[in-house]
């Protein structure tokens, strides 16, 4: 048995990150889920064994509220993983005036971050293999205007991938580390449809791994040395040149500071 860590998953009650938080307390880690349904958070920390915070990482608002609660409960942060995600069928645009997707899936983490960098020692990012068909416009894929069901998902994961690069530099003198990884396409209920669409969905995940396969590979990054990382499963691979554009990763880190008003 190694060092018991203070694991924080975002996510934590379902899919991937219940999964996730299963296996690090299953290695005897201390673990808490953040989870925006109380119901649903308290039956899942219930059965994985972990703490239970209630947060919403959909606005600007409940996202600060969330990274307070955190900061309260976890003082000292041994692994954030950034598990929770979303894949709208739909533009939706939330109080303020981002497309939902852009937010949760790059401001918040990008966000809690920034909020809980002196309490951290390491962030675990998950990612999406599906970064390569991203194309992030920046005047555009914050608000939506670009919106498309089927690729938003994947422009917002890799506005989220170029930032790892950069927060690895931010956070080299202080010794804290950030890698990124996909687990796999696993059958979970992200990008869940209705109709036609929904139902061949469904039928097309019947033949995936389940979410408990792709915990593992996460859950080794929570104690493994090294920064800047991006992992497909177990192995490290070399990012696609879409998410080494470093003029573009600079420019939404830019944005991003200006739309959280962080330092």
């Amino acid at each position: 048995m190694g060092e018991t860590l203070n694991v924080v998953v975002t996510g934590g009650n379902r899919g991937v990150g219940r999964a996730v938080a299963a296996e690090a307390a299953r290695r005897g880690h201390r673990v808490t889920i953040m989870a925006r349904r109380p119901d649903e958070g308290r039956a899942a920390a219930r059965e994985i064994g972990a703490e239970l915070l209630v947060g919403d990482l959909s606005t600007l608002r409940t996202a600060r509220a969330a990274a307070g609660e955190i900061a309260a409960a976890v003082p000292a942060i041994d692994a954030l993983v950034h598990n929770a995600a979303v894949w709208p069928s739909r533009r939706d645009l939330n109080e303020d005036g981002f497309e939902q997707a852009f937010f949760t899936n790059h401001l918040a983490p990008f966000l809690l971050n920034q909020l809980l960098e002196r309490q951290l020692r390491r962030v675990v990012q998950v990612s999406a293999g599906l970064y390569v068909m991203g194309k992030v416009d920046p005047d555009r894929t914050p608000a939506g205007a670009d919106f498309s069901a089927t690729k938003t998902y994947a422009n917002t994961k890799l506005a989220n991938l170029l930032m790892v690069p950069l927060f690895a530099e931010r956070w080299k003198d202080a010794g804290v580390t950030i890698d990124a990884v996909h687990p796999g396409v696993l059958r979970t209920g992200l990008g869940e449809r209705g109709g036609v669409q929904g139902l061949l969905l469904r039928t097309v995940k019947r033949t995936l791994k389940s979410a408990e396969a792709g915990a593992e590979p996460v859950a080794n990054l929570l104690t493994a040395e090294g920064t800047g990382r991006y992992f497909h499963g177990r192995r490290e691979q070399r990012l696609k040149p879409v998410a080494r554009d470093t003029a573009l990763a600079r420019r939404l880190w830019d944005d991003a500071v200006k739309a959280v008003d962080a330092a």
